[in-house]
């Protein structure tokens, strides 16, 4: 019985004395000066808001595989390189928009599918373009017209999620295309054209025979004068035109490392550390600046990833590190979908995806998780926190849809435990979308005390789960709990 007693306190001895140590380790490799400097290299006008495929995104991409190598961790396997190209399509911004009826004539048009039109015919008015909307109505050879979202909610955010659907029953009755129409004020209307009429990027199909001529727009009808149109009439004439609008290929590169484990066993199993190095580039001028620097997003995420990685290639971890820094975040998470297409280590090695990803924050008492409920590393992570004056919370806008917005969803996808670790946020607010996607988010807006923090806390976590007996999984009944079974054969 005392011999028991004995081994149970010198276990628990142990434990203790390890996290004390990895606590220690965290604090001899996190400075807050290296923070910043990284920080404001990324984030500066000289790198033009690291837009992805552009000279600047390359220079950023080198600078990362540089701070891998100076901190000792392994390029991609059989290679000397720390680069995995990704292979690209790129679609300009029109030159020319226009909607035309009688005597209107409209030009505040985003375009969801960048494709030239010239079009002069018939458009039919659906209400919001839903399943309902079409009974009894022929929109075939046709443009479709709809207000945007649905009946029950209008809102930009979830008007944006509807799209794919609206987008779907059209082409499926034979419409020509789908143009909905929204009255939203001028700063909104500015972001909505930045996202929209950029240029876009999606993964390079050499084998896609790339066809279908189909469009989706979104016209501001500030003054609703399409709406009155359709008061008295179902369908109108229209001449709708998308000019200018050219397509090439384009190579971008992951930046990828990796780092043994320590444990014989153990050593078979990693933890991917992530987060996106790219951003929006240069835009329309605000106040004579038009560069979208984007140090919350995310330059932010990138630095807390270099941070875990300088700390994991001097002290490793039980478990294996892989660290992958991805560009085309912002085109519509290009980076990560090509990764697990093109794993350079088996996917189903990967037992955990520790993604860092950010908008803002808004409370520096708090570290916010996307997703911290939903894996069994949750007390790691919020331990971590912890230690170092921080709370881990949960998501507190989940009508956002954050998990599924970064990089870890395509992890997640494939079964891999995936969430992201944010700043401290508990709304989506006016202090968040202040800095989100805007000229203002500069490196010398951040309050790098609360990052110091925040950083501590983030290469913590990663030491916790790494060293963590217990190999981390979903929790049973999540979206992903399925797929991660079937990836670990559980």
């Amino acid at each position: 019985m005392k011999k028991s007693i004995i081994l149970s306190l010198l276990f628990l001895f142990t434990i203790s004395i390890s996290a004390q140590n990895d606590v220690e380790k965290v604090k001899s490799t996190v400075s807050k000066s290296e923070i910043e400097g990284h920080i404001y290299f990324l984030a500066s006008d000289e790198l033009k808001g690291r837009q992805t495929g552009s000279l600047e995104n390359k220079i950023a991409a080198q600078y990362l595989a540089n701070m891998l190598r100076g901190y000792g961790v392994q390029p991609i396997p059989e290679t000397t390189s720390y680069l995995q190209n990704v292979d690209l399509k790129k679609t300009s911004g029109a030159t020319k928009t226009e909607f035309k009826t009688g005597a209107l004539v409209l030009n505040k048009i985003a375009a969801f599918i960048p494709k030239n039109a010239n079009y002069k015919g018939k458009a039919v008015f659906l209400n919001y373009g839903l399943e309902e909307d079409y009974n009894t109505v022929d929109v075939k050879g046709k443009y479709v017209i709809t207000i945007i979202g649905s009946k029950e909610n209008k809102e930009i955010r979830p008007a944006f999620s509807k799209t794919r659907e609206k987008m779907k029953l059209a082409k499926q009755k034979g419409a020509l295309g789908i143009i909905e129409i929204c009255n939203v004020d001028d700063r909104l209307w500015t972001r909505i054209e930045h996202n929209l009429n950029g240029e876009k990027m999606s993964i390079a199909d050499h084998n896609k025979n790339d066809s279908d001529n189909f469009s989706h727009v979104w016209i501001n009808d500030k003054k609703e004068d399409i709406s009155k149109l359709f008061a008295t009439n179902k369908e109108i004439d229209i001449e709708f035109t998308i000019e200018g609008i050219k397509k090439s290929t384009v190579t971008s590169q992951n930046v990828v490392g990796y780092v043994e484990g320590t444990d014989p066993k153990l050593k078979n199993e990693y933890i991917i550390y992530s987060a996106h190095y790219d951003h929006v580039g240069i835009g329309k001028a605000v106040e004579n600046d038009s560069i979208y620097n984007g140090a919350r997003d995310n330059a932010v995420g990138t630095v807390t990833v270099l941070s875990a990685a300088e700390n994991i290639a001097k002290y490793p971890t039980k478990r294996s590190a892989l660290f992958i820094l991805f560009t085309g975040e912002e085109k519509g998470l290009l980076g990560s979908k090509w990764y697990v297409d093109h794993p350079v280590i088996p996917l189903r090695q990967m037992v955990y995806c520790f993604n860092s990803d950010n908008g803002g924050y808004n409370d520096t008492t708090l570290a916010t998780i996307i997703g911290l409920s939903r894996t069994t590393a949750q007390k790691d992570i919020e331990d971590a926190a912890t230690t170092f004056g921080l709370k881990a919370i949960d998501d507190p806008a989940p009508q956002q849809g954050l998990f599924d917005r970064s990089d870890n969803v395509n992890f997640a996808a494939k079964g891999i435990p995936a969430p992201t670790f944010s700043m401290g946020f508990t709304a989506f607010d006016e202090e968040i979308t202040k800095y989100y996607h805007q000229v203002t988010d500069n490196p010398d807006t951040l309050d790098y005390d609360y990052l110091f923090k925040f950083f501590q806390s983030y290469v913590l976590a990663c030491r916790n789960i790494a060293n963590n007996e217990t190999t981390p999984f979903w929790v049973e009944g999540d979206k992903y709990y399925e797929a991660g079974k079937k990836l670990y054969k559980k």
